[in-house]
Order: structure tokens, then sequence, then C-alpha cells
């Protein structure tokens, strides 16, 4: 039984590290959806009565297209992989900070204000809730009435 369950574990964390790439959707979760989507479209655009000629706005919509394309392409080669290992370790500190010195503190400083919340309760319940039931039974006698006189 221990063995089996030693199996899932080193299976389960080996699979966390292996797992496969989406080829063909890079972008799962459309965090890009609304930035970088820019089309020739939504940059150049010519309004009715203000037209190029047909060959200098096909010749344009292609030299956009493409050199977007491959600029992307030669940068993302030169680029990618030092940036991703730069990515990485930025993430990779800032969850080690958040694991190893953000919740614990957190985690301390709730310990220690759910020991001052009770000693603060245990204060208002003392003082001030004879105080306002006392003030409240004064109170509870007084009957206001409203005239309107001519």
């Amino acid at each position: 039984m221990a063995d089996q369950y030693s199996t899932n574990e080193e299976k389960i964390l080996k699979d966390s590290h292996t797992k496969e790439i989406d080829l063909i959707n890079r972008d799962p979760k459309q965090i890009n959806e609304d930035v970088v989507k820019v089309d020739f479209e939504d940059v150049i655009a010519e309004p009715d009565g203000t037209h190029s000629m047909d060959g200098v706005w096909k010749a344009s919509y292609t030299t956009f297209t493409v050199s977007k394309y491959w600029c992307y392409r030669v940068l993302s080669a030169i680029f990618g992989i030092p940036v991703a290992l730069l990515w990485g370790f930025c993430f990779a500190c800032i969850s080690f900070c958040h694991i190893w010195a953000v919740m614990p503190c957190i985690k301390s400083y709730l310990i220690e204000t759910q020991c001052l919340s009770r000693i603060y309760s245990l204060c208002i319940h003392t003082f001030c809730d004879p105080l306002f039931e006392a003030l409240g039974k004064i109170f509870s006698s007084v009957r206001v009435a409203l005239r309107k006189e001519v």
C-alpha cells in the first residue's frame, strides 16, 4: 500500500514537470487576447473619400503583416529563451518569498490578532454591553409625537 502511494506521488510529481505543451493553442487562457492581437485593419484604415491606389493598399497590407510576423519570430528566437529564463527566475523568487516569508508573517499576525481580538471582545462585552443596555432601557420609554399646528 505504501509503495503504491509512493509511486502515485512520484507519478503526479513527474507529470507536473513534464506537462505536454499545446503547440496549436498557445494562449489557452486568453491572457493576450485584447493586448497584442493587432491586425493591419486595427492600425491603418482609410476613410471613405481618402483611398490610396489598390496596389499600394495591398502592398502595405502584405508589408505590415509579413514584417510583423517575421520581426516577432526573429525577436522571439533571439530573446525568447533568455527572457523565459529571467521570468522563470523572477516568478521562482516571488514564489519563494510568498511561501517562506509572506505567508508565515500573515499566519503569525493572524495568531497574534486572534489573541488581541479575544481580549478586546471581552472588554467590550464587560464594560460596553451593560452601559448600552442601560441606555437602551432609559430611552425605551421616550415617546415622540408630531403635531401639525395651524
